[in-house]
């Protein structure tokens, strides 16, 4: 399977964040990820990322195609990220595969994902959801290639 373009970690925990992208690296997946500790973070620089409004040169900045969102975070949680990343371009959307990964089983979270074009995951991250995603959403996807 070929790896992806990059990956977006959003969650308010530090230990998460480093454990997640330590399965990622491990598992190969891409060799792009960053991490932020609130969805106010993450949305600007997808808006920035979705408006080319960034270096090209610059590494720390790509167009992510698998990004993990966490809901309970402080300054902007996961619900408000959801309905900013709804109001992105289309077409730069379509691009990335959004999954909630969360500790919350609540009804009430779950009934409002539903709302999202997002997977629904409960923490922790296993090589087992990340293949899951990667089968479901990138198996026999063509690599987009850039000049």
């Amino acid at each position: 399977m070929r790896k992806l373009s990059g990956v977006l970690l959003i969650d308010d925990d530090d230990t998460t964040n480093f454990l997640n992208q330590r399965l990622l690296s491990r598992m190969g997946v891409t060799d792009s990820i960053r991490s932020f500790v609130n969805g106010k973070q993450a949305f600007d620089y997808l808006y920035n990322i979705s408006n080319n409004n960034y270096e090209q040169s610059n590494k720390d900045y790509f167009q992510p195609e698998l990004i993990f969102l966490d809901l309970n975070m402080p300054v902007m949680d996961g619900f408000e990220m959801l309905d900013l990343f709804d109001r992105l371009n289309p077409d730069f959307k379509k691009k990335i595969v959004l999954a909630v990964l969360t500790t919350s089983t609540h009804p009430h979270d779950t009934a409002n994902v539903k709302k999202y074009t997002a997977e629904y995951l409960i923490k922790p991250l296993t090589t087992e959801k990340v293949n899951y995603l990667l089968e479901k959403y990138f198996q026999d996807k063509p690599t987009e290639q850039t000049a």
